[in-house]
């Protein structure tokens, strides 16, 4: 989806350089929103030629969170206003990656065969931050496919130390 990320990216950023002061605050009711535009019902509904915009953001004010900032309502205007409503989850996306440069944090990817929780999950982020060497804020998703292990993604390195990725190792050693 590199278009999308091409189109919400001005809009994460003109928004983060609006709320730095807040960016917390502001991802959540973000996040919010997110959830709201991403529902298809709505989406249709934004689409119909027959509805006015001002109606839309009635919509969204309705069944979206309550009380929004003006930088908040400044935005579902500009995004409904040319018709970009369906972008503001990735551009949440980008927002929150914003919010973790300015902090210092790197969005961590943890693939695994199993359920990680807990103090395993602790452990296992802090050896992936030592090896790493930042602070990382770690997502589990589980991919039976892996065997055992598991394979972390931080941004464009991957560390992979599952047993399918041995496995696969080793059948090129065999094969060579």
């Amino acid at each position: 989806m590199a278009e999308l990320a091409t189109i919400a990216r001005p809009y994460a950023e003109a928004l983060f350089q609006v709320v730095k002061a807040d960016a917390a605050k502001a991802a959540e009711w973000l996040d919010d929103l997110a959830v709201v535009a991403a529902d298809p019902g709505l989406l249709q509904y934004a689409h119909d030629p027959k509805v006015t915009h001002a109606q839309v953001l009635d919509l969204i004010a309705q069944v979206g969170p309550k009380s929004l900032p003006a930088a908040a309502v400044n935005l579902l205007s500009i995004l409904v206003d040319n018709g970009r409503l369906a972008v503001l989850p990735e551009i949440a996306h980008h927002f929150h990656v914003l919010v973790d440069a300015m902090s210092g944090v790197r969005q961590a990817m943890v693939y695994s065969a199993f359920p990680i929780e807990g103090a395993a999950l602790d452990d296992l982020t802090k050896v992936i931050e030592k090896r790493f060497g930042s602070k990382l804020s770690v997502r589990v998703a589980l991919e039976p496919e892996l065997i055992g292990g598991v394979r972390v993604v931080v941004g464009d390195e991957v560390l992979d130390t599952s047993v399918k990725a041995r496995l696969e190792q080793m059948k090129v050693a065999l094969t060579a």
